[in-house]
């Protein structure tokens, strides 16, 4: 008892130590940003003399709401395709055991191991050839793509432990394969949606390579980019900086703040079957 007594002190004092290790720049970022620069250099780890809430409102009026509204409609439709296009093919995949269906979904799994890195100039080629580089188009159809595999491997292993059962239930009573997914399945399946939608928005919202080499119109820019420019465009106004950076976090915190039981019952759902 006393080892054990002893091992879940030092557990527990290594996820402290953790915590912080996660926290402390966090808190860094949110207390400088209240901060004047003379401040911030003064010194950075004191609380502000002076609460500055105009830096928010600085960042926000020099431009950081245009590139947050690009990323909020690229995340949004975005998201709302990879979720859909996935849960689809998943069921499929887990339902329908049609001739191919195995090779299928390594394919899928394929797509794991392709590098964006690796993709970007035949992306870029393609884009110019279809006349949607330099569009919204241009980062949302890549992002779907590059999703999907990681969703579908996901939603997968979720739906291989829902019991087949309430769909046979489902099908005496006259449901069709479309009404068992919408009226049975998703229903049912929330948790693993939301961790999907999580992790996916944590990608989109953050990708930077794919939104720097495919967008060049500063109007269509999203955070990650206007992030880059914005030292520039605030002439190295450091704390304002630091309040934009904080505005761009917050709609993820939020999110997972809203979703944190769901995301963690989705990834532990599916962990024994699969």
């Amino acid at each position: 008892m006393m080892k054990k007594s002893i091992m879940k002190v030092l557990l527990n004092i290594f996820f402290i130590f953790l915590c912080l290790i996660i926290f402390l720049p966090l808190v860094w970022i949110i207390l400088n940003s209240f901060k004047t620069n003379p401040e911030l250099f003064k010194n950075s780890l004191t609380l502000p003399e002076h609460w500055q809430i105009i830096n928010y409102v600085k960042a926000w009026n020099m431009g950081l709401y245009k590139y947050f509204g690009n990323s909020i409609l690229v995340s949004s439709i975005s998201l709302v395709m990879i979720l859909i296009i996935s849960s689809l093919l998943a069921y499929g995949l887990t339902r329908f055991y049609a001739k191919g269906s195995v090779i299928i979904f390594i394919i899928v799994l394929g797509g794991m191991a392709l590098s964006e890195q690796v993709a970007l100039v035949p992306l870029y080629k393609i884009l110019k050839a279809i006349h949607i580089y330099d569009t919204y188009a241009a980062v949302i159809l890549p992002y779907i793509a590059f999703r999907i595999p990681f969703t579908v491997f996901l939603m997968r292993s979720y739906f291989i432990s829902i019991p087949v059962e309430l769909e046979e239930a489902a099908v005496i009573d006259g449901y069709n394969s479309l009404q068992i997914f919408m009226k049975i399945i998703i229903p049912i399946s929330k948790p693993i949606f939301a961790s999907c939608a999580i992790v996916n928005l944590n990608f989109v919202w953050n990708e930077f390579l794919f939104a720097n080499v495919f967008l060049n119109n500063k109007a269509l820019q999203t955070i990650p980019i206007g992030l880059m420019t914005f030292k520039g465009d605030l002439r190295i106004d450091y704390t304002a900086t630091l309040a934009g950076l904080v505005i761009a976090s917050l709609p993820l915190i939020i999110l997972f703040l809203c979703m944190s039981k769901q995301f963690v019952r989705g990834l532990t759902a599916g962990a024994v079957k699969g």
